[in-house]
């Protein structure tokens, strides 16, 4: 295909995929109180633990009533804003990305409180949800943010920035807001459903379900060379740490274990657990962070919330029903 064409079949990609999640974000109304000229939206209700808001509102699906509010659909929530400074950036190829929170007056925040041994966790995340990144970036005293980043995969992707402002009142917020990342686009079939992942060597199995509206217990186990790991490293405090994002719109939903690392009850692995409550009846992409021997690893997963239940993890190695791990941490 000439050069022309591709871009021209790129660009139309782009503005289908972000043309349909600006429609998300336009059904919920613009938000008076935003600066001026922000992609602002309403949102209210309270974070949980699991950073999403209860709501019986628009991101459940039939008969979800009671299942919480999806975070990250919107750019402006609660009186805060995410300015995205860095729109567009090339596939592989290392850019920086920078942004911003800006509060009602239009003033970059610079108070953040520091959850799970951070201030800010910046997720980065291919519609596709083939690339998954999990970063950390560096606050600049201005308030303005940036990391670098390096992508191997062109197509339209979302940042979503999860933080609490500083203040006693203060609840959390996850905000959201497309990136496009230049180069030739082809997007990814979403993985089938797994029972189990490999990345590195490493074997992670997934005991549980996720549903709409119900809190579920789900635990993954590691293993490495067929043997459980029972000396799991604390990563943000924890012995794992877990994102789930609902296929199409990208709904995010970040949950972290009961225990905590060094609480005297909470054991090194093999097994992790989380509590979790889909926002809605539709398969979510499930991205588990470990740490061993010094280095992070992501296990990713696709389940479907709402399915009948499925059956138990193995208990054994891994029995050939495994599924890779996504492009790079």
């Amino acid at each position: 295909m000439r050069t022309a064409a591709k871009m021209t079949a790129f660009t139309a990609a782009l503005a289908a995929t972000f043309g349909a999640a600006w429609g998300v974000g336009d059904a919920v109304g613009p938000e008076p109180s935003a600066p001026p000229g922000s992609a602002a939206h309403t949102g209210s209700g309270d974070h949980t633990e699991s950073g999403a808001r209860h709501s019986g509102g628009e991101d459940g699906g039939a008969g979800d009533a009671t299942a919480p509010e999806a975070g990250g659909l919107r750019t402006s929530e609660g009186g805060y804003t995410l300015d995205l400074k860095t729109p567009h950036v090339a596939a592989d190829r290392e850019s920086e990305l920078r942004f911003a929170i800006r509060d009602r007056t239009g003033e970059q925040v610079t108070a953040f409180q520091r959850e799970h041994d951070k201030e800010l966790h910046l997720i980065l995340a291919s519609r596709d949800l083939a690339t998954y990144r999990h970063l950390h970036p560096t606050r600049a005293a201005d308030g303005t943010w940036s990391t670098p980043v390096d992508l191997p995969a062109a197509g339209p992707y979302r940042v979503f920035a999860d933080f609490t402002p500083a203040g006693k009142k203060a609840t959390g917020l996850t905000l959201g807001a497309d990136l496009a990342v230049s180069g030739p686009y082809k997007p990814a079939e979403l993985p089938k459903p797994a029972r189990t992942a490999a990345v590195d060597g490493y074997t992670v199995s997934l005991n549980g379900t996720l549903r709409p509206g119900t809190p579920e217990r789900l635990t993954f186990t590691v293993r490495k060379d067929g043997r459980p790991v029972t000396d799991l490293q604390p990563y943000l405090g924890a012995y794992g740490h877990l994102v789930a994002l609902r296929a199409g719109d990208l709904a995010y939903l970040h949950v972290h274990p009961g225990g905590e690392a060094g609480d005297g009850a909470t054991e090194p692995g093999p097994d992790v657990s989380f509590s979790a409550t889909a926002p809605g009846s539709a398969s979510y992409r499930l991205f588990l962070d470990f740490k061993h021997e010094g280095t992070v690893r992501t296990a990713a997963f696709t389940v479907h919330a709402g399915a009948a239940t499925q059956t138990p993890a193995p208990t054994g190695p891994a029995d050939g029903h495994e599924e890779e791990a996504p492009h790079g941490h």
